[in-house]
């Protein structure tokens, strides 16, 4: 008799976590806003991204609900960029992530 395969009751929620953050630029992304509100040249300039990568990242994290995006039309026009209160509540485990490498990473 064969087994029949069983799949997870649920899936953990730390890799479920780690597929929505996603990739290293969302994270430097996330990470930069912490301080505030930034300019997209602000966040470039922060994160080293080119513009390409840095739009489809900020797309990406408006679209799951981490970043708001604030447009000024007064001249010259600009876009903001800054953390929504779910990225917000991101702020204590970068925290904590950080705090975890300077002990166990070495430099």
């Amino acid at each position: 008799m064969a087994q029949a395969s069983r799949e997870p009751e649920s899936v953990c929620p730390i890799v479920e976590s780690i597929e929505q953050l996603g990739s290293e630029w969302r994270l430097l992304v996330l990470h930069a806003l912490q301080d505030g509100e930034q300019r997209f040249t602000e966040l470039k300039r922060s994160t080293d991204a080119n513009a390409r990568t840095l739009s489809r990242v900020l797309d990406d994290l408006e679209e799951t609900g981490f970043v708001e995006r604030r447009l000024e039309e007064a001249a010259p026009v600009a876009t903001y960029y800054s953390l929504t209160p779910k990225g917000q509540s991101l702020c204590p485990v970068f925290g904590e992530i950080e705090a975890w490498a300077d002990e166990w990473l070495d430099a």
